[in-house]
């Protein structure tokens, strides 16, 4: 079955490449600050994973759609992606010298039965202490800007990070040993395709 990336994230679909699962992408237009304000982050995540791939299943007769939500929780404060370099900083800020969480949803529908499953995976992460002087070159870069909580894990932010407790690839986005789980429940081997 076709696996189609629900997301215009070039990270998600280079780590779909990395492990060998061949996709289509097709961005889905679900606008990520509208979400009911009663839900947990983590169920915050899986609606929005879920709200994407049903937005691009919708549109198609065939196909398995992954959708993917990550979020930046800390001490209780949902930080999305930043809106402007100010907002940037303020969230680097908060999470210099802390920990926090990042959680990752997943969801798959596919379009020709609607059928659903989904998931989130969540990885605790410790920041070194960051300084203004650093914090200021960081943002200066434009990396922050189209990521979750301000930073890239697998960018130039790998000098922030003291240590992590859970799936790496969370942090960057696309948790693929949960995505391996999923696939496998709609009876689909992501290995299928490496001969």
């Amino acid at each position: 079955m076709k696996l189609i990336l629900a997301s215009a994230s070039p990270r998600r679909s280079a780590l779909l490449r990395q492990v060998g699962i061949p996709h289509s992408v097709i961005a889905s237009d679900v606008q990520e600050e509208r979400r009911p304000e009663h839900l947990s982050p983590a169920e915050t995540a899986l609606y929005l994973a879920l709200q994407k791939a049903r937005r691009v299943a919708a549109g198609l007769g065939e196909g398995l759609v992954l959708g993917a939500d990550t979020i930046v929780v800390h001490r209780g404060e949902l930080l999305g992606k930043p809106a402007s370099p100010e907002e940037a900083r303020r969230m680097l800020h908060h999470l210099s010298g802390e920990q926090h969480s990042v959680i990752t949803g997943l969801a798959l529908v596919d379009a020709k039965t609607g059928r659903e499953e989904s998931a989130y995976e969540e990885t605790r992460v410790w920041m070194r202490v960051l300084g203004e002087e650093l914090i200021d070159a960081y943002v200066a870069t434009g990396e922050p800007m189209d990521k979750a909580g301000a930073y890239a894990i697998q960018g130039k932010a790998a000098l922030f990070v003291k240590k992590i407790e859970g799936c790496y690839f969370n942090v960057v986005g696309l948790p693929l040993f949960q995505l391996s789980l999923l696939l496998s429940r709609m009876d689909i081997k992501p290995w299928s395709g490496w001969r």
